[in-house]
């Protein structure tokens, strides 16, 4: 088991992603606090305790040891109470999982101005607070001469890496996940907290329906590719002991398949050594596309 005895946080446990990878922690070993809002697909509805305690039971049901949380994670004080649910029932946090989200898919001229804000509002938001709360547990432990040796899981995606049709707000929200990841990873390594970051494919309650010829479940007896249960021991072994040294990386994940993107890295370039004039940019610029692999498509494309 080589989560034995970490405590970890999982955000969006209640279902999906979120609750394969509790359950997976759990089974190796792990404390877990399962955080969940219990919203409907779109963050629309009342919240529910539901699926908290019911993963909860599940992993207690597995002879583990699970907290439930129902704080929002987007907000100052839930993130807050997060990092205290752990402390107060464990001792510590050792791992954060950052996978709280939901959809609000628009095409950006019919994206509403507040389809946009709870969107980022959950993702990036309800990431950079959590972050921010388990770093400051991590910089006080670490000044208080006791070791840290955390860890920290956000999840971006393929739309925030590539884009994709009719989720701006997602791909914006995603995109700003990765650029969180590398100034967290940069900042929090001297309190001794590894930040990663992964991009997975899986059949949830956002996915089942947005692609759902690529979700659909395989015949019987064939390996079941979209299953959330094979993105979870990549983001279980990321946060573990055993990934230390390994930080500010993305990874896709699907299946059986794991891939460390390459995005951002430059390029071909052009120096004159003096400034321009617009007349002369479309020669260079074109030279330059010339020498550069042609970029990925975006996600619904054509």
């Amino acid at each position: 088991m080589i989560c034995k005895d970490r405590v970890v946080a999982v955000t969006g446990a209640g279902r999906g992603l979120g609750r394969a990878h509790a359950l997976e922690f759990a089974r190796q070993g792990a404390h877990v606090v399962v955080n969940d809002l219990g919203v409907a697909r779109d963050g629309t509805g009342g919240a529910s305790e539901g699926p908290a305690h019911d993963v909860v039971k599940e992993i207690e049901a597995l002879g583990g040891r699970a907290v439930a949380s129902t704080d929002d994670i987007a907000t100052d004080a839930g993130a807050a109470a997060l990092v205290r649910t752990a402390v107060e029932a464990f001792g510590r946090l050792d791992t954060l999982v950052n996978n709280a989200g939901f959809l609000r898919d628009r095409m950006l001229v019919n994206l509403s101005e507040d389809e946009w804000d709870a969107v980022v509002r959950v993702h990036l938001k309800g990431h950079f607070l959590p972050l921010k709360h388990a770093g400051l547990h991590w910089r006080a432990e670490s000044k208080a001469g006791r070791p840290v040796d955390a860890r920290v899981v956000n999840t971006s995606s393929g739309a925030g890496l590539l884009g994709s049709v009719g989720q701006g707000n997602y791909s914006a929200a995603k995109a700003g996940i990765v650029g969180l990841t590398l100034v967290a990873a940069a900042e929090l390594g001297r309190y001794g907290a590894a930040v990663n970051a992964i991009a997975p494919a899986a059949r949830t309650r956002m996915t089942e329906e947005v692609f759902a010829q690529t979700m659909a479940a395989p015949a019987e007896g064939e390996f079941d590719a979209m299953a959330p249960e094979n993105v979870s021991p990549l983001v279980v072994w990321l946060g573990s002991a055993e990934s230390r040294g390994v930080t500010g990386r993305v990874f896709e994940v699907e299946g059986g398949r794991i891939c460390v993107m390459d995005a951002f890295r430059h390029g071909p370039s052009a120096d004159k050594g003096a400034r321009w004039d617009p007349s002369e940019i479309g020669e260079v610029v074109g030279g330059l596309l010339a020498q550069a692999p042609e970029p990925e498509p975006v996600y619904g494309a054509g």
